[in-house]
């Protein structure tokens, strides 16, 4: 039965950028505002979160042709464009595969919560850190933002886009931690109590590596199974530091 699926589906977080290192920056010194220039979307990669993106190149260059990626899917944000291309220039993929710009892949957007600490959030917008309190992180809209459901409706129309141009192919997303958590969400039928737990175990790693793989025996065309989650080894084998942040309604740029 042929599948309407990649057959390997790759979800990769972006390197550490300037944003993680200047939301740790003032998470420590009790700032309420993270102290950014610029938009969100402009954020470049921190000088390891380069070095991070470069080793997963290099360790999926070590692979068989067959088990690198044959397409390269990317959120518009700089911090994840320059580690699409950083993996691509390290031959994680061949040197001409284009690296596709999709904006459904973008960072959740935090609306007037953007660049808050979490301190920030609850001295300077105290109504909505309590209308986040009673609704939880996963329906919580902020004015001009998004909640995680608003991300999950994307995604799925991004999905149907995947499975319609790259049906059997071994496809690469690089994108943002509430992108893999909501791809989770979705691939694996998941309950909002399910995914939340998950995302209590801790942050997605920078440039760690979640993994999807066609199941030829499932019904109805092939479903997609997990392989593996937050897999940090690629970056570890070449020896560089691994980093994790949380999201940015926490106070970092994700």
């Amino acid at each position: 039965m042929s599948s309407r699926w990649p057959s390997t589906l790759w979800i990769v977080r972006h390197g550490q950028s300037a944003g993680n290192v200047a939301r740790d920056l003032a998470q420590e010194r009790a700032y309420p505002r993270i102290e950014l220039d610029g938009r969100d979307v402009d954020v470049p990669l921190s000088p390891l979160g380069q070095m991070q993106a470069t080793a997963l190149g290099q360790w999926f260059a070590k692979a068989a042709p067959d088990q690198r990626p044959q397409a390269l899917l990317c959120s518009p944000y700089r911090r994840a464009v320059q580690t699409a291309e950083l993996f691509r220039a390290a031959g994680g993929c061949p040197p001409e595969e284009p690296i596709c710009l999709d904006e459904r892949l973008r960072e959740k957007e935090f609306g007037i919560l953007d660049g808050l600490t979490s301190l920030g959030v609850a001295q300077l917008q105290p109504e909505q850190a309590q209308f986040r309190s009673l609704l939880g992180k996963f329906y919580h809209r902020p004015p001009g933002g998004e909640s995680w459901t608003d991300v999950i409706l994307r995604l799925r129309n991004l999905l149907d886009t995947i499975c319609l141009h790259y049906n059997g192919q071994r496809v690469m997303i690089v994108a943002h931690q509430v992108v893999v958590l909501c791809m989770r969400y979705i691939l694996e039928k998941m309950t909002e109590a399910e995914i939340l737990a998950i995302d209590q175990t801790g942050d997605v790693a920078n440039c760690s590596v979640t993994e999807f793989r066609i199941d030829p025996d499932s019904r109805h065309g092939g479903s997609m199974v997990l392989e593996r989650y937050n897999a940090i080894a690629p970056i570890a084998f070449e020896q560089v530091p691994v980093t994790s942040e949380p999201d940015r309604i926490a106070g970092a740029r994700g």
